[in-house]
């Protein structure tokens, strides 16, 4: 079975930045719906980046100008580059594929319509 590899979490400085990354561990495996969820102790996995149709892509309102997801096909690997960190960024930040045959990847934030996840990676923003 396909799995979902993340990297690049840690630990940072309010104001700081970090870039997670989400490969898939095979070659055969295309999902064309991809995004990333966090979740933070105590509260629901929410969606953080993902791509609506092709390349284009949607934010949640709390970290849009701060972070923006991108992709390399031939690599097979999504990226989430997170600028102007707050705290209350702080959370496992989860990356997640599904396929869809028809139609866009919206709405991306919906966890239950995704069918692959990572395990996951910390990021840790103090002040």
């Amino acid at each position: 079975q396909a799995q979902l590899v993340e990297s690049g979490g840690g630990s940072v400085q309010v104001g700081g930045s970090l870039r997670l990354s989400c490969a898939a561990s095979e070659d055969t495996y295309n999902p064309n719906c991809m995004g990333w969820f966090r979740q933070a102790p105590g509260k629901e996995r929410e969606g953080v980046a993902g791509f609506s149709a092709g390349n284009s892509t949607a934010y949640a309102d709390s970290v849009k100008g701060r972070f923006t997801i991108s992709r390399d096909s031939a690599q097979n690997t999504i990226y989430l580059q997170m600028d102007s960190l707050k705290p209350e960024d702080t959370a496992m930040y989860y990356c997640a594929a599904r396929t869809v045959w028809l139609g866009s990847c919206l709405p991306f934030d919906s966890a239950s319509l995704y069918t692959d996840w990572g395990q996951g990676t910390q990021v840790t923003v103090s002040s």
